[in-house]
């Protein structure tokens, strides 16, 4: 058995990536218990000599998570909303290939092809028209459906890694369409499932251009909205910036740690067969 040599260029560019991606998170999460005098007088990189959490505490008095609510609402709405559709037309697409659903299949990929900024204007122009602007379902429509190709694809990807062994057994155990899809097919593809889902909820717990063109009052005004505000009424108050970026962050990274390995299984999917 040869013994392995151990590959010094590769560990040291992958310590100098781990740097890279660490050094900004280090940066943001001291900087958010700073004082601004502090902050000011040391470099982004140094250590704190005191910690404090009255940057918390401003972000909190000053009414920032109330924004919360808006885009948990936003995002829960967009998250249902693919797992309603997404499944089932990739079910159709890996089992059904006849002309109509291949064509179909196709307009999703063309979805990957446009930006949402060379839409944004018939949108905002649409949603005054049936009177949802300044409404959260006014974001949440077009954001859900800007997840909906991508989404297709990785589902469709999951789903072709099931053999067509399984579902010649459940033909001959007498399944219908419905409960092939329904018992064996969104079991075997919750990894697919788990990608979406992060994806989606990705997606809509950071979108900023809808909720910036398509709502206008405080009420439907989501965080990232409350970010901007924020920086806007205190200038150059960067450690209470700080504060309500980590903020932000928590939820969705808690999401990413308990989808992570069904995440990674998904995306290997994704080439499907």
């Amino acid at each position: 058995m040869t013994k392995q040599r151990p590959n010094y260029v590769a560990g040291a560019f992958t310590s100098f990536w781990l740097v890279l991606v660490i050094a900004p998170v280090y940066v943001l999460i001291k900087a958010s218990f700073q004082t601004q005098e502090d902050y000011t007088l040391s470099g982004p990189l140094s250590i704190p000599k005191s910690l404090t959490t009255s940057n918390y505490s401003t972000v909190v008095s000053s009414g920032f998570l109330h924004y919360f609510v808006a885009t948990g609402i936003v995002t829960v709405a967009t998250v249902g909303i693919v797992l309603l559709l997404v499944p089932p037309v990739a079910f159709a697409i890996v089992r059904n290939q006849s002309r109509t659903v291949t064509f179909v299949f196709r307009a999703f990929l063309l979805g990957l092809a446009v930006p949402i900024q060379a839409v944004i204007v018939p949108i905002f122009f649409i949603m005054i028209k049936v009177n949802l602007y300044d409404t959260l379902i006014a974001v949440i429509l077009p954001t859900a459906a800007f997840s909906l190709p991508l989404s297709t694809i990785i589902m469709t990807g999951s789903m072709r890694d099931i053999t067509p062994d399984l579902y010649e057994a459940m033909s001959l155990d007498g399944a219908n369409s419905w409960r092939v899809f329904w018992n064996m097919v969104l079991p075997l593809s919750r990894g697919g499932l788990a990608t979406i889902i992060v994806f989606s909820a990705l997606n809509a717990w950071n979108g900023f251009l809808f909720p910036l063109i398509l709502t206008q009052s405080k009420s439907d005004s989501v965080f990232t909205l409350g970010l901007f505000n924020f920086q806007t009424a205190n200038g150059i108050d960067a450690p209470a910036i700080c504060a309500a970026v980590v903020l932000s962050i928590i939820p969705i990274l808690l999401v990413y740690l308990f989808a992570r390995r069904a995440l990674i299984q998904g995306l290997m999917g994704v080439g499907g067969k």
